[in-house]
């Protein structure tokens, strides 16, 4: 159950990451990394490993491009 859950919340994530990947837009992964941490905290703690993983790489990459744009680009 907390696997699927994790999922969910790594696929609402995955949109808003995308979206904040677009120039002056990157602020909006200020909202995607509490999203994701939440989710790999729900994924670590099930059995599987699937939603932990997505939400690792969408953390990763949000908070690359966040980086990058120096917290607001």
């Amino acid at each position: 159950m907390l696997n699927i859950i994790s999922l969910v919340l790594g696929i609402i994530a995955l949109p808003i990451m995308l979206i904040g990947l677009i120039p002056f837009l990157g602020w909006i992964n200020y909202l995607v990394i509490p999203i994701t941490v939440v989710g790999a905290a729900l994924g670590a703690a099930s059995s599987s490993k699937a939603g932990r993983n997505l939400n690792l790489i969408v953390l990763v990459v949000g908070g690359f491009r966040l980086w990058m744009g120096l917290g607001f680009l």
